[in-house]
């Protein structure tokens, strides 16, 4: 019976001692003298993230890396050493003497380093994975961040990461797709901002423009128009930031924005917690209009009810190559047909429109639109202009110089834009204005007499069926046809 009991005590002590150890490695923070290798991870406090080394589907590659701690099938935010990986499950993550971060193979040669180092130097280094899932290494207690994950993104923005510049450190945060679903090294698809006077978020394949979500007007991207219901999006562009960011309205979902490599696309998921799958949210680019320059220079792209993708020269413009045109090869777009003369231009206006391009563009955040209008037809080169702020009526200056890139046409949401015409145009636009009122009152009278010869027809054979003369209209007839005529004719003149 002693014996019974000795073996139940060792038995308890052992179960406590291995509950131990698995509440000891849920830790969400290391010093100098801790590592992660091997299964250990971190997990954040709130249990949502955790980080490790851990492997791809066949491959033999080990890699540091977070991921969701509560979604089964480990799908991975971010990833330390997406170009060096490791050949076998010996990595090691720890905190060097110097205080930066160090990943090790088993020969002890670094494959990854933060190279903190000569920069700042922390006398009491501590690395701790947020709640949000960022990775930050912080010295002491101290809330300024010595180095964090989030500042180098890999192919996925969670809520409260930045895509933009940090213009004091010189950071560029930006997304680069997998290469593949077992390879997390940088691939040719890239989500950034390009750093113009009117900045203006892009995807880029290789070199060449992919997609653009066109510029920020106060409450959305022009090429993306309305709000949305479970996301607030913020856009802030200073002396010391330009970036996007959101949040989630409701704090208890999952969300994320991902580059897909096998979508060659800017994707948003939902997890849902009921079918435990990732739900699609949105897909960028969506449809044709979407793809960069589809149209081509100086033409807007129209999507028609069923989905197809019509290319149209702006007001003033002709196909560069109408052979090329005809064919449905549009890429070239439309040239000028007169030449502008400065100061005799006006200005067409369309709207719903995603802006153009703005690797050209000039921008006063101050400037109302009168005084918008008054600077592009003072400058010659000017090509367009826009409000560069929608709230309030609108507000802010946008100029643009070159070809008008990229434009598409939405049914509502979009923004106006005042394209520059030739003065000749402009006759031209209004006597085809003219032409098509008169038209109209022409349509409008034929109309009438139509209606009065209808009248008369009628009136005439039921006289004749009563056996009246035709010939003989009495003087009271011909008051009732003569009343009736005018009031017809003059409510349908009236006509615009």
């Amino acid at each position: 019976m002693k014996s019974m009991n000795i073996l139940s005590f060792i038995f308890m002590l052992t179960y406590l001692l291995f509950l131990f150890s698995k509440v000891s490695l849920a830790e969400d923070r290391i010093t100098p003298s801790q590592n992660i290798s091997g299964a250990r991870t971190l997990v954040s406090n709130d249990g949502s993230f955790e980080l490790g080394f851990f492997s791809l589907g066949n491959s033999k590659n080990f890699y540091l890396g977070i991921w969701y701690k509560k979604i089964p099938g480990r799908t991975v935010v971010w990833v330390a050493n997406r170009l060096n990986p490791i050949n076998d499950s010996s990595g090691l993550l720890m905190i060097d003497r110097t205080g930066s971060l160090v990943v090790m193979s088993q020969n002890k040669s670094v494959v990854w380093s933060t190279g903190l180092g000569a920069q700042k130097q922390a006398n009491n280094p501590v690395l701790q994975l947020l709640d949000s899932g960022n990775l930050v290494l912080r010295d002491g207690n101290s809330e300024t961040s010595l180095w964090e994950s989030f500042d180098y993104p890999s192919n996925t923005l969670l809520p409260g990461m930045k895509l933009g510049w940090d213009l004091r450190k010189g950071i560029n945060w930006n997304l680069t797709e997998w290469t593949s679903t077992d390879d997390p090294s940088p691939g040719d698809l890239t989500y950034w901002i390009e750093r113009n006077s009117y900045p203006d978020p892009v995807i880029q394949k290789g070199t060449n423009k992919f997609y653009r979500t066109g510029p920020w007007n106060g409450l959305w991207f022009s090429g993306s128009p309305g709000l949305n219901p479970d996301y607030d999006d913020y856009f802030v562009s200073n002396e010391y930031e330009v970036y996007y960011t959101y949040t989630l309205k409701n704090k208890s979902e999952i969300s994320r924005i991902v580059l897909n490599q096998l979508t060659t696309s800017l994707e948003r998921h939902i997890w849902n917690e009921g079918s435990q799958i990732w739900l699609p949210y949105s897909l960028l680019p969506k449809d044709h209009c979407d793809n960069y320059g589809f149209c081509g220079p100086n033409a807007n792209c129209i999507l028609s009810y069923s989905g197809f993708a019509i290319c149209q020269c702006l007001l003033g413009f002709k196909p560069k190559s109408p052979e090329r045109w005809s064919l449905m090869m549009r890429s070239q777009g439309c040239v000028l047909i007169k030449p502008l003369s400065c100061q005799k231009d006006g200005f067409n206006t369309y709207f719903n429109l995603k802006l153009p391009d703005t690797t050209y563009s000039w921008v006063n955040k101050s400037m109302s639109l009168n005084e918008c209008w008054a600077k592009c037809l003072n400058n010659c080169s000017c090509v367009a202009y826009s409000n560069s702020d929608i709230r309030e009526s609108g507000r802010g200056c946008v100029m643009w110089f070159g070809d008008l890139m990229d434009i598409r046409q939405f049914p509502v949401g979009g923004q106006n834009l005042y394209v520059r015409i030739s003065a000749s145009e402009i006759v031209a636009r209004e006597h085809g204005r003219w032409m098509n009122k008169a038209w109209r009152g022409v349509v409008a009278v034929a109309v009438v007499a139509v209606m009065v010869g209808v009248v008369l027809y009628i009136y005439r054979s039921r006289a004749n069926i009563k056996g009246e003369n035709i010939d003989e209209i009495t003087p009271q007839h011909e008051m009732e046809l003569s009343s009736m005529n005018t009031s017809t004719i003059g409510s349908t003149t009236n006509i615009k």
